[in-house]
């Protein structure tokens, strides 16, 4: 298959506010890419967006304001993109939340409000928009899972579970996509400097101090910038990468989980001790 082209192709972007998002947006926008940014957070998609026109101002960007968390809000929004952007060529699914605690400490509608946006969301946006990728040929398709859709780690049931399933989703959607011309990449990001530990929900059980003691650990281990992030993201989609590995805080695991698929985490203890 051909390289993809972003110079006049239209992307879909979730998570667009913030984040590995924004800086998908920024770059995106300095390829030629028109642009449908998707978020909750209005604020947020006003500034990204007036800077893009500003600084790209022979670039289309229209803006989206939705809460992926609502399941019927998600579909009315799926449908209203696939009616509103037939000629889409790119749809990334970025947007992505995180819980803080061990399984026993999150209530359940913690879990499925995770499992909504980091899963369900893709689902269905993926679902309204493919007949359009399908159609518009040469298109593209990513969803972002994380080095946790490698790994599963104690405390992240609900994370590792939604990005796994994203992982198995896009694989398949891979192996479908043959028959097409259209890419499919599942992305892996390691340790960003994202607000994604900061902003997490965190479970009813877990005291204040326990809170802060899980995103201090997490944050530590941010290392990478959503700008290089985005720019391996977008050469990935470039050259058609069925799998994006972003730093060695997801290689290495990856490795591990190769070796020793039942016993990667004693691996990486040892390794990061």
């Amino acid at each position: 298959m051909r390289r993809y082209v972003f110079a006049g192709g239209k992307a879909i972007l979730t998570g667009a506010a913030s984040g590995i998002g924004e800086a998908l947006a920024r770059h995106l926008g300095s390829r030629g890419s028109n642009l449908v940014l998707v978020d909750r957070d209005a604020d947020g998609l006003t500034r990204v967006a007036r800077d893009l026109r500003s600084k790209h101002p022979g670039i289309s960007v229209t803006t989206v304001i939705a809460d992926l968390s609502d399941r019927e809000g998600t579909d009315r929004t799926g449908a209203e993109l696939a009616s509103h952007h037939p000629d889409t060529t790119l749809l990334i699914n970025c947007a992505g939340v995180a819980l803080g605690g061990t399984f026993d400490q999150v209530s359940l509608p913690d879990f499925r409000w995770l499992f909504d946006i980091n899963f369900h969301s893709a689902v269905t946006l993926t679902h309204h928009i493919l007949p359009a990728l399908q159609r518009n040929r040469g298109s593209h398709l990513v969803n972002v899972s994380s080095v946790y859709g490698l790994v599963a780690p104690p405390g992240q049931a609900a994370y590792a579970s939604s990005k796994f399933a994203l992982r198995g989703f896009t694989e398949s959607l891979r192996a479908e996509a043959e028959a097409w011309d259209m890419g499919v990449s599942c992305i892996h990001p390691g340790g960003i400097k994202t607000a994604i530990a900061s902003n997490a929900r965190v479970g009813g059980q877990l005291s204040a101090a326990e809170a802060k003691k899980s995103v201090d650990n997490i944050n530590r281990s941010l290392t990478i910038s959503p700008s290089d992030a985005a720019e391996v993201i977008l050469r990935g989609i470039e050259r058609r990468k069925p799998r994006v590995l972003i730093g060695v805080s997801a290689r290495l695991p990856d490795v591990m989980a190769r070796i020793a698929p039942a016993n990667y985490m004693k691996l990486l203890r040892h390794f990061v001790n």
